[in-house]
């Protein structure tokens, strides 16, 4: 699977681990910035990140900012983005087997490094269930994004 995995300067000292856990499990990363602590906008970020989900190039992203919350919210306003801040491995498996969440954000200073590890780990080995009642949800989410700017 190809990852994309994009933070602001909040997020860059995590980014290194999840690079490392993406690619541990075999996967190809994607390494779309920031690559300092200069401070930067995480929507410049967050935006390159969902156009590579859009676009196909990948199949799912980590974002990573201070909170999670930030990206999230900047992330879930493009059509075809499911993203979620998760700070537990249920959240992170079941995000993507009942609702296809296709990004996991993550907050570079609140969730620790042996977290975040467990986390992308638990995000990249779920997959979709395609159960009639969860496509028929995402189906009225997809219904929703008529509305997105």
């Amino acid at each position: 699977m190809r990852i994309a995995v994009a933070c602001d300067h909040a997020g860059y000292p995590l980014k290194s681990i999840i690079l490392d856990t993406i690619r541990g499990e075999g996967h190809d990363a994607l390494d779309l910035g920031t690559d300092s602590l200069d401070s930067v906008d995480y929507p410049d970020f967050v935006e390159m990140a969902g156009n590579a989900i859009q676009e196909k190039r990948v199949e799912r992203c980590v974002l990573i900012c201070g909170s999670g919350v930030g990206a999230c919210i900047a992330a879930n306003k493009m059509k075809g983005v499911y993203a979620a801040t998760c700070h537990d491995t249920y959240s992170a498996h079941q995000g993507v087997e009942d609702d296809d969440m296709n990004i996991l954000c993550l907050g570079g200073r609140v969730t620790g490094y042996s977290l975040s590890w467990e986390l992308v780990q638990t995000f990249l080995n779920a997959r979709f269930k395609s159960d009639e009642r969860f496509i028929r949800r995402l189906k009225k989410i997809s219904d929703l994004e008529v509305n997105l700017l």
